[in-house]
């Protein structure tokens, strides 16, 4: 069972090269990242970025594979994909497709976003990048052959998908497709939320035609993207829809039938944060009415609630790591992953917030209009928040995307587009 377990996860993970960004949170797809902080115990990162760039409006991540970084930004009634070298910035090429600012059937908030959110996903086995859309747009594109387009697909038309259902009493909120797609084995997973055929649904990976949906048809969630996991040494996905924490089966035979529900609606349909997983158990949170964090154990005949704190993150997904649970929410927590107990909180980074861990037990935290600290990790400060370092007001805007550490850089980004990259010493 430990064989077929490891197996798995060597699945999911993938062949990426070290010191590549593939997949929304990183590597492992949890946050987590065999790389130093580069922390010298004097000082951390260059005073000035080591080149600056372009990526268009949005909250998608950049990805970085190699010698190359994708970005994905929404500029002039298009969303722009762009290759740049990750040496120096410069532009190897780039495509684009006619895409809205804002969703078809946005309502709300109009002003704290744009463009798209979804982070692409990389495929090491192909070479393929899967960019989706805030309208839809689900797009696969050949990096080998540069612009290449293979095939591409709207959500919203060829699955009839609706504006998300008002579900409690505060104002209704959509903002279209947020979450990121999923490679895994020759499928390319994706939260499609179609209340007719499935909220997940699985693609060819090659051509783009449908392999399977899910039993659930709930509406998706506004969140990160569905996350691998393995339950009893089947392989699943872990994806929080608008109405619930579902967790789907992926092995042969079983793919897309339900393991386990557990009811979790936001205000606002704003569960941000996505699941973060941990053997066979899973974190979710949210803020308004939930205001809360909660872990659940997951077995085949179901998911079982293990605590529930007032602890609370909008928008960044938990980092599960050591023992630990790390997130930024106003203020960096760390939490006892065990019991869910607070061992510290310190720092101020408002409602933007993203984090990962480094191999050297360091934290590095973005907020605000691109605040970047390094904190102790609870190994290293296991009782009070330590900053060792901070860099603050990077940019103007707000820091909805995700931060990324690929090769000795950071890679910083706000919702305008503008792109700093930053060594780390």
């Amino acid at each position: 069972m430990r064989l077929l377990s490891l197996t798995l996860i060597l699945a999911f993970a993938l062949s990426a090269a070290g010191g590549d960004w593939p997949h929304w949170r990183g590597p492992n797809r949890n946050d987590v990242i065999d790389e130093p902080s580069g922390w010298d115990g004097k000082s951390w990162i260059a005073d000035k970025p080591a080149w600056r760039a372009k990526a268009g409006e949005g909250a998608s991540s950049p990805l970085v594979v190699g010698e190359q970084v994708f970005t994905l930004g929404y500029e002039g009634g298009k969303d722009v994909l762009r290759c740049l070298s990750a040496k120096d910035g410069k532009q190897l090429w780039s495509v684009n497709y006619k895409c809205p600012r804002h969703p078809r059937f946005h309502m709300g908030d109009e002003g704290l976003y744009s463009g798209p959110s979804s982070t692409p996903e990389y495929d090491p086995a192909t070479g393929f990048l899967y960019t989706l859309s805030i309208d839809g747009d689900l797009n696969c594109w050949d990096t080998k052959a540069q612009e290449k387009k293979l095939w591409g697909r709207n959500l919203y038309g060829d699955y009839k998908v609706e504006r998300r259902p008002k579900l409690t009493r505060a104002p209704q909120r959509d903002y279209g497709y947020t979450s990121s797609p999923l490679v895994h084995r020759d499928w390319l997973l994706v939260e499609v939320g179609s209340t007719k055929q499935g909220t997940l649904i699985a693609f060819d990976k090659k051509t783009g035609k449908q392999a399977w949906a899910s039993e659930l048809k709930d509406e998706a969630g506004h969140t990160g993207g569905p996350t691998p996991m393995t339950v009893e040494g089947i392989a699943c996905v872990a994806v929080l829809t608008q109405r619930n924490l579902a967790v789907i089966r992926l092995d042969a035979g079983n793919e897309g039938k339900t393991v386990a529900t557990f009811p979790w609606v936001t205000d606002f349909a704003n569960s941000i944060a996505g699941p973060a997983i941990e053997g066979d158990s899973v974190l979710i949170t949210s803020g308004y009415n939930q205001n809360a964090i909660c872990k659940f154990k997951v077995t085949l005949k179901g998911a079982k609630e293990v605590w529930r704190k007032k602890f609370a993150s909008k928008v960044c997904t938990p980092v599960i790591h050591d023992g630990h649970v790390y997130f930024a929410w106003q203020r960096m927590r760390c939490l006892d992953f065990k019991t869910g107990e607070q061992k510290w909180e310190g720092g101020a980074f408002g409602d933007p917030g993203s984090c990962i861990v480094t191999n050297d037990d360091r934290v590095i935290v973005y907020g605000l209009n691109g605040k970047l600290a390094l904190v102790e990790g609870a190994k290293r400060s296991p009782n009070a928040y330590k900053e060792l370092a901070v860099k603050d007001k990077i940019f103007g805007t707000l820091a909805w995307p995700h931060i990324v550490l690929a090769g000795g850089k950071l890679y910083c980004r706000d919702r305008d587009g503008n792109l700093a990259v930053f060594a780390t010493k």
